[in-house]
């Protein structure tokens, strides 16, 4: 016989060889869904399961450039509540809830409350646009490298967390909200949180 194993020990040889790819295979992936599991676990995703479990987590601090000069940090905002919503131009339900933001700015701001839009996604001439045609007077940052809305676990926009006095988050809209009434609720509820 020519030089090599016999047929039937290179059968018997792929077979092992299968046999345990049949079982490490699964043994890596459910590694690795582990360490996944355990990475996310302090990731953006535990605000919103912090929220549903009735805790209030610590509003991820930032410091970022506003469109009409100089930067806005959270911290600074410690003693009021805010109003964070995260938005794009090229977002249709951003445009229809940006009046109300205005209008909570305005009815809200002597009770200590601050609205702050936080711009992602966008090149700055297209946000700066939707800031004219929108009219918003309340701080406008720009959260140019993401990195701000991957701390907030922001999926789509808009986003809008409700942050108390003492930076903490108290509840937050996974969407739009286009009607007053939604973001007075969530208003009042706010300035009554403790």
């Amino acid at each position: 016989m020519a030089a090599g194993a016999p047929p039937e020990e290179s059968a018997g040889s792929r077979r092992a060889a299968l046999g345990v790819l049949f079982w490490l295979i699964p043994v890596v992936a459910l590694l690795a869904v582990i360490g996944y599991a355990s990475f996310r676990k302090e990731q953006p995703a535990s605000i919103t399961a912090a929220l549903a479990r009735g805790q209030r987590p610590a509003a991820p601090v930032f410091r970022l450039p506003r469109f009409d000069g100089g930067t806005l940090e959270l911290a600074e905002l410690r003693g009021r509540y805010v109003v964070l919503n995260f938005w794009a131009s090229w977002c249709i339900p951003c445009k229809d809830e940006a009046p109300l933001l205005e209008r909570a700015w305005r009815e809200y701001r002597d009770q200590g409350l601050v609205v702050v839009g936080v711009n992602i996604q966008d090149l700055e001439p297209e946000a700066r646009k939707f800031i004219a045609q929108t009219g918003a007077t309340y701080p406008e940052v720009r959260d140019r490298d993401g990195t701000v809305s991957r701390a907030y676990g922001i999926t789509g926009v808009p986003e809008t967390f409700f942050i108390n006095r003492e930076g903490r988050i108290v509840s937050k809209f996974p969407g739009a909200a286009v009607e007053w009434r939604i973001w007075e609720e969530a208003i009042e509820n706010l300035l009554q949180a403790r």
